[in-house]
């Protein structure tokens, strides 16, 4: 197989999984292991990967990836995360769902919850739990991003202004080794900050990808959340910290 043909599928499978591996991309192509990272090399050298011991990952950025591709990564990842989160949120409360593929993850989740009352600047998260006959949905107004249906802005962050929500699940584009949470978009940390703010409590929901990548726009800090969901076990370092803060972590 040629070189052309390997890297757009090495690029399809570093979107659909969040990282590669040289072990398993010499066996899928029947190259070796040379080879595979001879392709590696020269995409990192595109600025299309990024390499890491063993393979290679997703580029650190200022911009995000596409939200489709975002939505098929780690798919059943985020469902597990989800069922997690979604186990522990009572019925009859107030939740602020914000943006992001694994908060729509947790929407599809709430489907048989009764009585709920979710506010949301995520209309496809509106969109889900409209089909919850005993859920409120109130949608946040504000300017829509196309790219992936988020409602972003002052008039959003005014909106959210009006309410103290019992609890608020949100995600993130990326989680430092210190523990901030990490976005692409500052009008969208704007929200996000709003929306801790306006919450009694705040569920984290994030897959071991977003430890994998950077974002320049800082939101908060693991210490403002009361509960992590995540799929694989935290650092040494940032699991004390985490219990220096009294911030619990659920693996999924």
């Amino acid at each position: 197989m040629s070189q052309s043909i390997r890297h757009p599928e090495i690029l399809e499978i570093a979107r659909r999984e969040g990282k590669v591996t040289v072990e398993r991309l010499a066996e899928y192509f029947g190259v070796t292991h040379q080879t595979v990272r001879r392709d590696l090399t020269e995409l990192a050298d595109a600025g299309r990967l990024e390499r890491v011991h063993g393979g290679a990952i997703l580029p650190s950025g200022t911009t995000n990836i596409g939200y489709e591709d975002r939505r098929s990564l780690n798919a059943d990842v985020k469902h597990a995360i989800a069922v997690a989160c979604a186990r522990v949120i009572p019925e009859s409360i107030s939740v602020f769902i914000n943006i992001g593929t694994s908060t729509e993850a947790v929407a599809r989740e709430l489907l048989r919850h009764r009585d709920l009352l979710v506010v949301t600047n995520n209309m496809n998260v509106a969109n889900i739990l409209a089909q919850n006959e005993h859920c409120q949905v109130i949608v946040a107004g504000g300017t829509l991003r196309r790219s992936d249906g988020g409602l972003v802005g002052n008039l959003t962050t005014q909106t959210i202004c009006q309410f103290k929500f019992d609890l608020a699940v949100i995600g993130c584009s990326a989680l430092d080794q210190d523990g901030d949470l990490l976005d692409f978009d500052v009008h969208e940390v704007g929200v996000s900050q709003t929306i801790i703010r306006q919450s009694r409590r705040t569920f984290l929901v994030a897959d071991n990808s977003k430890f994998r990548r950077s974002a320049p726009a800082r939101i908060t800090s693991l210490s403002e959340i009361d509960t992590f969901f995540t799929d694989k076990p935290l650092d040494y370092q940032l699991q004390a910290r985490c219990d220096e803060w009294n911030t619990k972590v659920v693996v999924a």
